[in-house]
């Protein structure tokens, strides 16, 4: 790839952390009971309808944050297939992650999404520490307690990453066989981007940056305060998101910083974590995937390339599908209501055969 403008470049990497750090006017002016902040969004519990049930759990002393989704007439005595749902890097449980959970609720399952220890509503100090080993812990974890769930059928369990989920639940997937089948939408590779920069566009600066991350974690060790990542909040001119590079960045701020934005959601991390993204890459060992896989991408994604690098190395997966989304970008699977229709239908399909 064609080295980008350091002005550009800059541009593009602390994009997507200023607009998660605005205050939507969907959070503000709408003051949704739940705080949910994505089109049709639940705003009471209503019998016989899906239902939303806040519930936190503990990964060690670490207070978990989560919204169950249950389905219409839902009867606890009854068995129900169940979704495990990991959301953005950055994003929280109310925002794609939650839609999801709702339209797969509305389907007739059960589904829960969590917040990151360290993100969202979630606890962790410091905040914003974004280790793959949490993230993909966080998975297990909500695993282990929805496995607990009145009416789950620990038999018919699923998992669906997206976005960064999506890799991480690549990973989780291949250890944890309690996942009887494991889907991605808009699959990102968290830990190949933080190294090389999104579509190599910072191959030059690793060992620079993983000397920073050093640092960073000698000054915490030493009992300074972390440093993070992205820790701008001015905001973008119009004009200066025109001019960012890529699609995912463009959409991306459009969607955390203005319709889609909510409070607890930021994209910023702390700088020490880079030693573990660094090293780190969602689509190794894709050949212990036994469990039947769909990795869900937009055709005119420029994140598609991580979806097709994993599923191709996913050789051992009893039945794999790749399932593209005619038109649709990385960002618009995550709103765009004929996409998101597309892929919860696809969604849907694939659970009932494989589940």
């Amino acid at each position: 790839m064609k080295k980008l403008p350091l002005i550009i470049l800059a541009m593009a990497i602390t994009a997507m952390n200023i607009a998660y750090g605005q205050t939507s006017k969907r959070v503000t002016d709408h003051q949704n009971l739940y705080g949910l902040v994505y089109d049709g969004a639940i705003k009471e519990n209503v019998k016989g309808k899906v239902n939303i049930h806040p519930v936190s759990y503990k990964i060690k002393d670490i207070r978990i944050a989560a919204n169950i989704y249950t389905p219409p007439g839902y009867i606890s005595t009854h068995k129900y297939s169940t979704i495990v749902i990991a959301h953005p890097n950055g994003g929280v449980k109310e925002q794609v992650a939650g839609l999801y959970a709702q339209r797969l609720a509305e389907l007739g399952y059960i589904t829960i999404t969590a917040d990151a220890a360290y993100q969202g509503g979630s606890e962790g100090a410091p905040r914003y520490v974004d280790k793959p080993a949490n993230r993909i812990e966080d998975i297990y974890a909500m695993g282990d307690f929805i496995s607990r769930f009145p009416g789950v059928d620990t038999a018919r369990l699923g998992l669906l990453g997206i976005c960064g989920g999506g890799g991480y639940s690549l990973k989780a997937t291949q250890a944890d066989k309690r996942f009887k089948a494991v889907a991605t939408v808009s699959m990102f590779n968290s830990g190949v981007v933080r190294r090389n920069g999104f579509m190599n566009s910072q191959l030059s600066t690793i060992q620079e940056r993983l000397k920073q991350a050093s640092d960073a974690r000698a000054l915490e060790a030493a009992g300074g305060e972390a440093l993070y990542v992205n820790n701008s909040t001015t905001p973008l001119t119009d004009e200066q998101i025109a001019k960012l590079p890529f699609d995912l960045y463009r959409e991306g701020y459009i969607y955390y910083g203005k319709t889609h934005a909510h409070p607890n959601s930021s994209a910023k991390y702390t700088l020490s974590s880079l030693m573990d993204l660094m090293t780190f890459d969602a689509s190794t060992n894709m050949d212990l995937i036994s469990q039947p896989l769909l990795m869900i991408a937009g055709s005119k994604a420029d994140t598609y390339y991580m979806t097709d690098d994993a599923f191709s190395k996913a050789v051992n997966s009893k039945n794999k599908e790749l399932f593209l989304i005619n038109g649709a970008t990385h960002i618009e699977t995550y709103w765009k209501p004929a996409y998101v229709s597309q892929a919860v239908n696809k969604l849907v399909s694939f659970y009932q055969g494989n589940l």
